[in-house]
This record gives C-alpha cells, sequence and structure tokens, in this order.
C-alpha cells in the first residue's frame, strides 16, 4: 500500500492535510476537496462572507466542490445562488454553453446554465463564488455567462488562489496555495 503524500492548509480554525497530486508531469498541487468536510466550508463561508459586496443579490457557482461553499455562503446572507453544470443534464431548455479555456488538470471544460437559472440572473448583481481559482479560466467563464445572461459580476471570490499568480482583480482569494 502506497502512502499519498499530503500537504497542511489551515482556513481560519480548521487545518486539514490534504493529498498532493500530480495533475500533469512534474506538476503537484494540494487537492482541496469541500465535499463532505462541514466544518472547513463553514470556517470558508464565515471568512469568506465579509468579503461579499453588500449589494450583492445572486450567488454564482459551479458544480461539485464549490456548490457547499455557496449554499453556505447563501445561507449567511439569504441569498439565492444558480449553479453551472459541468455537463448538459436532459432536462435543460435552451441552456447558454460557455467553454472554459484551461483548467489546472490539464483538459478544457464546458460549463452548462440552464435558461431558467439564467433568468435568475438577468438584470442583478452576482458575486462569483469558487474554492480554488488556478488559471482563473473557470472565473472568466462564469463571467461570460454572468454577462450572456444579463446580469452584472460585482465580485469573484475563493478560498485559495494556486500559485502566484495575480489575478488584477479579477478574484479575490483568502489564501494561496503552492504549485509543487
Amino acid at each position: 500500500m502506497t502512502i499519498m503524500e499530503t500537504y497542511p492548509i489551515t482556513v481560519g480554525n480548521v487545518t486539514r492535510h490534504v493529498p498532493l497530486v500530480e495533475t500533469l508531469p512534474g506538476m503537484r498541487i494540494p487537492l482541496v476537496e469541500f465535499l463532505g468536510d462541514v466544518e472547513l466550508v463553514r470556517e470558508a463561508a464565515r471568512l469568506l462572507e465579509p468579503h461579499l459586496p453588500e449589494e450583492t443579490e445572486v450567488l454564482l457557482t459551479t458544480e461539485c466542490s464549490p456548490v457547499t461553499l455557496t449554499h453556505t455562503l447563501a445561507e449567511l446572507r439569504d441569498l439565492p445562488y444558480v449553479v453551472a453544470r459541468r455537463r448538459r443534464r436532459a432536462y435543460m431548455e435552451d441552456p447558454l454553453i460557455q467553454e472554459v479555456p484551461s483548467l489546472t488538470l490539464g483538459s478544457s471544460d464546458t460549463l452548462w446554465l440552464d435558461r431558467r437559472w439564467a433568468e435568475r440572473i438577468m438584470n442583478r448583481k452576482v458575486a462569483i463564488v469558487t474554492d480554488v481559482v488556478s488559471t482563473g479560466g473557470t472565473i472568466k467563464a462564469l463571467d461570460r455567462l454572468t454577462y450572456r445572461a444579463g446580469g452584472h459580476v460585482i465580485a469573484r471570490l475563493s478560498v485559495f488562489q494556486q500559485g502566484q499568480r495575480e489575478f488584477n482583480g479579477e478574484a479575490f482569494a483568502l489564501y494561496n496555495l503552492p504549485i509543487l
């Protein structure tokens, strides 16, 4: 049995040892997953909440990992939220489709936003919420989806920024994660 190497992360008062995974040859990253970790999600949402503009009317995120974070943040502010899917579902009506140019995992992606959910963004002030920003591709795709749905992005919040890249105001992150 191989023992996986881990990396310590701390979010406020919560520390976890997360696995180090090789996403591309020679590139290892700490794999942070919020699913199933109620304590970590609550602490991250508590710390992000003060950075959420008061005028925010709706939150937007992607499935899967950032959904629990976004839900908890929405509860703190009593806000609705919308989830862009990573694949088309049979029930979707006239979805908005947005390509994601690149991901840290070395593959491209597509986001799908059902027209009925897109209508919840129309003419609203939107805050994008995610767990980790790496290349910024997903944030930019969510920006584009918001624009295409008729909304206005007023904030981009993340718990972690991967690597040392500066996002020039594109996204606020609480913490930095290394690329090893």
